[in-house]
């Protein structure tokens, strides 16, 4: 079966025989992708004519509707995607919702906070502003929902959520959207998007997705489009440098690698809450999504002192979970979500062991639990040890996008410092200490560098949402290697798909142009 793309107010099905969706357990091919023949610039066109122009004749109000009603759609069909999920990205039941389940709250979250802004169709910021002697002439500044497209360009370990986290805002905006989700995992976007198409909840042109290559979709996208892309840095870069995005000034959203840490305070030792904390957490990021997040921990900071105790505790952690099939009872982590993944993470592991010990795992002999090593994708859970602190070249440049950690120890606060910057950028950091000293002196020297970062002690205790749990009401994104975009922070995300104006006239003009207005101050809420 080939996947169709639903482009133009319409199902097309690619040319040619298209890329395999395989099952990583199995190799099984399961469905085909094709994006050939499908005229990019008359989709975008239609997207933006049609869909544009029935999405902006909505309030707000009513467009968080439409988001509720697919919310719950999507809750109704929880099942069929937990399925997809499993056989296509070999997903453990957790996983799955992990991502299934984090976009049908993220929609929802963007469906009841949708419903503040009410009957209005743009935002106006701030209060007027005197330009002459008198109040004849003023200017007011107004937030106007884009005229263009919102194109995703979504990375493979989200295929739910990474679509959702981006068009919950933007259709909330009254922009339409234009989906490439990755192609290993693009039968679970694609179908989601069909179930929305097929019952109607929204105009034709609101909503497309391309299967398989974006092929030419970076010449046709223009100034007045919005483009959000999360991938590897590399594809980021040839972004930015697309002869029409730079000729046409594309406002472009840019989430990339990141090396990740978690740092554990001089009083986090073990015996303590905010150890045995930290352990529970760098453990469950290693395994949720088999280390497939660009949230995950990749490098753990611990005081000098506290290290060996710390990868003897996690060691201990790992070697009680079982790797293997997700259909088999009592697996908790999967296998990557294809040989092509499998393999770069090989590569970049091997990178890591030039100047790391292995404290647990790197078996070459490791079998899955009833699975084909020779034509699964699994990668065993490794923890690493560095004690080459800055020195280290691969442990702060090399991401190994799997189930894969690094314990790094640190000297005083100074050395913690300058090793989690060392990552040139990052989402999140997680700091494991109720040391007011400490705190006070790593969360303000790290937090430029970082999107993200979460403090954990013994009052927060186990209910802080997670190193790697992206919330639909924070900020997501992270500067520099990181990419240096942001997503979601609750209606702060519908600024992404507005243009700022300001319009100067007299009183009754911007009287005229308020009425259909909200104060954009609601963003902040």
């Amino acid at each position: 079966m080939k996947l169709a793309n639903y482009v133009y107010g319409q199902w097309v099905e690619g040319a040619g025989e298209g890329t395999a969706l395989t099952d990583p357990v199995t190799g099984e091919t399961l469905v085909r992708v094709s994006s050939d023949g499908v005229d990019v610039a008359r989709a975008l066109e239609f997207a933006r004519r049609e869909g544009g122009a029935a999405l902006k004749a909505m309030t707000y109000e009513e467009r968080a509707a439409k988001l509720a009603a697919i919310a719950e759609l999507l809750t109704a069909k929880r099942a069929e995607y937990f399925d997809i999920s499993l056989r296509n990205s070999g997903a453990t039941e957790g996983d799955a919702g992990f991502d299934v389940d984090g976009a049908i709250f993220t929609v929802k979250t963007y469906a009841r906070a949708g419903k503040a802004l009410g009957a209005a169709r743009h935002l106006k910021e701030g209060s007027r502003v005197a330009l002459a002697k008198t109040d004849v002439f003023q200017g007011q500044h107004f937030l106007m929902p884009l005229t263009g497209a919102a194109v995703f360009i979504n990375a493979f370990n989200f295929p739910a959520w990474g679509l959702w986290e981006k068009a919950a805002p933007a259709l909330l905006a009254g922009v339409p959207v234009f989906a490439k989700p990755a192609t290993p995992t693009a039968w679970l976007a694609q179908r989601m998007v069909a179930d929305v198409v097929e019952a109607g909840i929204l105009p034709p042109g609101a909503i497309s997705i391309v299967c398989g290559s974006a092929r030419d979709l970076l010449d046709h996208v223009t100034e007045c489009d919005v483009v959000s892309f999360t991938g590897s840095a590399d594809t980021a870069a040839r972004m930015r440098t697309h002869p029409n995005v730079v000729a046409r000034s594309v406002r472009l959203n840019i989430e990339a690698d990141s090396v990740n840490s978690a740092i554990l305070g001089p009083d986090a030792k073990p015996g303590t809450a905010e150890f045995d904390l930290a352990v529970k957490e760098i453990v469950r990021e290693m395994t949720v999504k088999t280390g497939q997040k660009c949230t995950a921990i990749r490098r753990i900071l611990a005081p000098a002192g506290t290290s060996r105790a710390l990868a003897d505790a996690v060691s201990g952690k790992l070697a009680g979970c079982k790797v293997g099939n997700p259909r088999s009872e009592g697996v908790r982590v999967g296998p990557l979500v294809s040989k092509a993944q499998q393999a770069a993470a090989f590569e970049g592991l091997a990178k890591l062991r030039e100047e790391c010990e292995v404290v647990f795992g790197g078996d070459p002999d490791f079998e899955p639990v009833d699975a084909d090593a020779a034509v699964s994708a699994f990668v065993q859970p490794t923890l690493l040890f560095c004690d080459k602190g800055l020195a280290a070249r691969h442990v702060h440049d090399v991401e190994v996008f799997g189930p894969v950690a690094t314990i790094v120890p640190y000297a005083g606060t100074a050395d913690a410092i300058a090793i989690a910057r060392r990552g040139h950028g990052s989402l999140v950091a997680s700091v494991y200490s109720g040391d007011a000293a400490f705190l006070g002196e790593l969360v303000p020297a790290i937090a430029d560098l970082h999107g993200r970062v979460m403090v954990v002690d013994a009052a927060v205790g186990a209910n802080h949402t997670g190193h790697g749990n992206v919330m639909p009401s924070c900020l997501h994104g992270g500067p520099g290697r990181a990419g240096g975009g942001e997503e979601l922070g609750g209606l702060r995300a519908l600024a992404m798909y507005h243009r700022r104006c300001v319009v100067q006239g007299g009183p009754a003009v911007l009287e005229a142009l308020s009425r259909d207005a909200v104060d954009a101050a609601l963003l902040g809420a």
